[in-house]
């Protein structure tokens, strides 16, 4: 385990299935040794209010900012819309960036994923397993 790495998970977390998927891979990176940030483990919306929403999004941009790498849930027929936005605000800050697409439905020969979200990846992972071998092979070249 190398640990150290900090990770932004990107990923939808609006069902059981969605939640209950990142809790999963967040679990699997944690035991390798690297530091997870998910939103559904930060305060939630409860009110609606502007003020909680601004919070909300704040930390979330914050996070953002103080990880290494960041992996995005890229599953379904469109990405999640936040994650998309994370993905581009990442993008911005010269993160690494994983897709993981566990989805086996191919949408057309020339793409997998829209190209807008495509292009910034570092990798497009097929499995939780494929994930930690590239962030093991990120923090060993930090380590360098």
């Amino acid at each position: 385990m190398l640990g150290n790495l900090n990770v932004f998970l990107a990923a939808p977390l609006f069902n059981e299935s969605e939640r209950d998927f990142n809790k999963r891979l967040a679990s699997r990176l944690r035991l390798s040794g690297f530091n997870v940030w998910m939103a559904q483990e930060a305060p939630f919306i409860t009110h609606g209010s502007p003020r909680e929403k601004k919070r909300i999004f704040e930390s979330d941009l914050e996070a953002l900012r103080k990880s290494d790498a960041v992996v995005a849930i890229l599953d379904g027929k469109d990405v999640d819309s936040g994650s998309a936005f994370e993905i581009g605000y990442a993008y911005a800050l010269s993160k690494l960036i994983i897709g993981l697409k566990t989805d086996y439905r191919m949408f057309s020969r020339m793409e997998e994923v829209n190209l807008m979200l495509e292009v910034p990846l570092v990798r497009l992972c097929r499995s939780i397993e494929e994930v930690i071998d590239v962030l093991e092979l990120m923090q060993k070249k930090r380590s360098s």
